[in-house]
């Protein structure tokens, strides 16, 4: 099957190794201890992580070590970033709203 970065990304756990990855490079144990999951569904993440390219994984004596590969990230970040100006519109007209609200209610206390 072939896996692609938006597969990696779908799933929180996936998406949390990839963020304890990101701050450094840790063994197949050291992330498994962070998660309370069982350590085969750990292994399943990190395979699949490993097969869309978002991290690498390398035997150094006895242990194996995963390291993210960040480049593997970029079609998801320019995916996302497409809708950036539409959600900074939403925002900004949500903002525009609340403001308004609030200054009805100022008045209305004025009335009152």
């Amino acid at each position: 099957m072939r896996r692609d970065v938006f597969q990696a990304i779908a799933d929180p756990v996936r998406r949390d190794i990839i963020q304890l990855l990101s701050q450094k490079t840790l063994s197949i144990n050291e992330i498994a201890h962070q998660f309370d999951v069982s350590r085969p569904a750990i292994s399943k993440h990190l395979k699949i992580l490993n097969e869309c390219g978002i991290i690498d994984i390398q035997q150094q004596g006895r242990e194996r070590y995963c390291l993210i590969r960040p480049k593997s990230l970029i079609p998801a970040f320019l995916w996302v970033e497409q809708y950036q100006s539409l959600w900074e519109e939403k925002i900004d007209s949500f903002e525009a709203y609340l403001k308004q609200l609030q200054a009805k209610s100022k008045n209305d206390n004025k009335n009152e």
